[in-house]
């Protein structure tokens, strides 16, 4: 249980990041496209907002500690910041589909160890963010050919 409560802190931090950057980046978000774009990385960082909440809460229904500081969560990050600047939406659809990548192959690891410890409502926890993930990146995806 204690891998399990430990993969799934970082996965907390990811998303913690991955809101962080969304939301910097729809504060700085430039060029023909900001109509679009801008509101849709709210409707991203909203959505993850809600997982952020969904996730520590099954934290702690499993007996863990869910990590909230910054610190915590840029030390076990694997989502790299957003910097304070302005940026095209090519440079943001090519970080957003990178980071919801390395959500969704996070999420299936942990539903698979899930799996394999019997911890079902971790599994299916994890088929919830994957669906989610997928669908995203397909729809990016589309947007970017």
């Amino acid at each position: 249980m204690e891998k399990l409560l430990n993969d799934l802190n970082a996965f907390l931090s990811d998303l913690n990041v991955f809101y962080r950057k969304l939301q910097n980046y729809h504060w700085n978000i430039k060029g023909k496209d900001f109509f679009v774009i801008h509101p849709k990385l709210e409707e991203y960082y909203d959505g993850i907002n809600e997982q952020i909440d969904e996730l520590a809460e099954h934290i702690l229904s499993l007996g863990g500690e869910p990590l909230g500081t910054l610190k915590d969560y840029l030390n076990t990050t694997k989502i790299c910041e957003a910097e304070n600047k302005k940026v095209d939406c090519t440079v943001v659809f090519n970080e957003v589909i990178k980071d919801f990548s390395t959500l969704l192959k996070d999420a299936v690891t942990i539903k698979e160890d899930a799996d394999n410890s019997k911890e079902y409502k971790s599994s299916a926890l994890m088929d919830t963010f994957i669906e989610d993930y997928s669908k995203k990146l397909w729809m990016l995806k589309q947007t970017m050919e």
